[in-house]
């Protein structure tokens, strides 16, 4: 029986009427502000080795090594209040400032080669979610491998994974990409929702004859073995403005990584802000009421807000990529050398040190000042938000 009432519809089965299923559907509510000394409560510093697939020349350290070390602490600085300018620049209109904690994590040479290095890994486990990350400075230069992004390691890539923020040498253009098992694809990307650009793969060596292939086609599958794709690459989308990574991200006092995973609506989703006079203002009130104790003026942020996203990944049902793909993830930081992708592309994009150095690891171990200085991060605050629960059809 189909009850309609003005213009709302109600199945009556029985004696028994059935509504609109609960939801996380509502608006954003802040899930984990992490800022200040409590950052570190949110995850577990791994130690030991990288992992085989990334081989990083790094030795993860302890929480308890990395503060006497002072690799890993929280340092509070004076910055100045900004205004923005016409064309959204931060601008100092006074000489007035404001006392900004950040978190303060780097690296440290070692006599063996392989550098002192810190992962971070989650406490909490994520099926959604709204994923921000607010920088003052990231890791840079030839040899830097640093990596903001979700993962389930345990049971990779049946329960996928999504880079969030990943630079690689001496890259510039920010990239979101997802990596999953089969039947899961963006082809189906409906037109006008992105303003960013797919990876590209060519000269992928065929599997039977190992002649490179040099058909030209766009990263889009997010297959990890995809024959068409280069190993692991997923599907990547890059924001081709320029400068929103590495050391022209840095330079501009860095910004804002925002992505949304939201499989209830059927996408997920990507922006990068910067510098911070970009960040519209939604999301800026809602990062500065975040830890606000008075909950009725915390702001939620409301991504309709924030404009076209970069990067648009259609997941769920009536898509080309089932959201089950994505499930139990944790957030992880960390910064690795070289590696597997890092060390890969070190002819290619460090040629200067190439020159005097062969290989990224000898790189490394020859302890480069520039390394000391720049990779490092400088983070303003982590900020997780989850949808409330409402009875409402989507």
């Amino acid at each position: 029986l189909i009850v309609i009432l003005g213009v709302g519809v109600v199945l009556a089965v029985g004696s028994v009427f059935v509504g609109p299923p609960n939801q996380p559907v509502g608006k954003y509510k802040i899930f984990e502000a992490q800022t200040g000394e409590l950052f570190w409560n949110f995850y577990n510093f791994y130690e030991g080795p990288d992992s085989a697939g990334s081989n990083g020349y790094i030795k993860y350290i302890s929480k308890k090594d990395a503060m006497e070390l002072e690799l890993a602490k929280v340092i509070t600085e004076d910055i100045p209040v900004y205004s923005n300018d016409t064309s959204g620049n931060e601008t100092t209109t006074s000489e007035e400032t404001t006392k900004q904690d950040f978190i303060f994590m780097g690296s440290a040479p070692t006599k063996e080669g392989p550098r002192l290095s810190i992962r971070l890994e989650g406490k909490q486990r994520f099926d959604r979610g709204l994923f921000i990350i607010d920088l003052d400075h990231m890791p840079s230069g030839c040899g830097t491998w640093p990596a903001f992004w979700l993962t389930d390691e345990v049971n990779w890539p049946v329960n996928g994974e999504i880079d969030i923020l990943e630079g690689v040498n001496y890259q510039e253009d920010a990239k979101t990409a997802l990596h999953a098992t089969k039947h899961c694809n963006m082809f189906d990307l409906p037109q006008g929702v992105m303003t960013g650009v797919w990876d590209t793969a060519v000269g992928v060596p065929d599997k039977k004859t190992g002649k490179p292939d040099m058909t030209m086609r766009e990263a889009k599958n997010c297959f990890v073995y995809d024959s068409h794709q280069w190993l692991n690459q997923g599907c990547v989308a890059i924001n081709d403005d320029g400068g929103t990574i590495g050391e022209p991200f840095n330079d501009k006092g860095g910004g804002v990584y925002v992505l949304e995973w939201d499989p209830i609506n059927r996408h997920i989703r990507s922006w990068v802000f910067t510098p911070h006079g970009q960040v519209p203002q939604n999301l800026k009130d809602a990062l500065r009421t975040a830890n606000d104790p008075d909950e009725s003026k915390r702001i939620a942020p409301d991504t309709n807000e924030f404009g076209t996203p970069f990067g648009y990944f259609p997941i769920g049902q009536g898509t080309n990529c089932a959201s089950s793909h994505f499930k139990n993830m944790r957030l992880v930081i960390n910064l690795a050398f070289c590696g597997t992708v890092s060390g890969n592309r070190y002819f290619m994009d460090c040629p200067a040190e190439h020159k005097k150095y062969k290989t990224c690891n000898e790189f490394i171990a020859s302890e480069p000042d520039l390394v000391s200085s720049e990779a490092y991060w400088k983070i303003r605050g982590v900020y997780v938000y989850q949808r409330e629960w409402e009875r409402r059809w989507v």
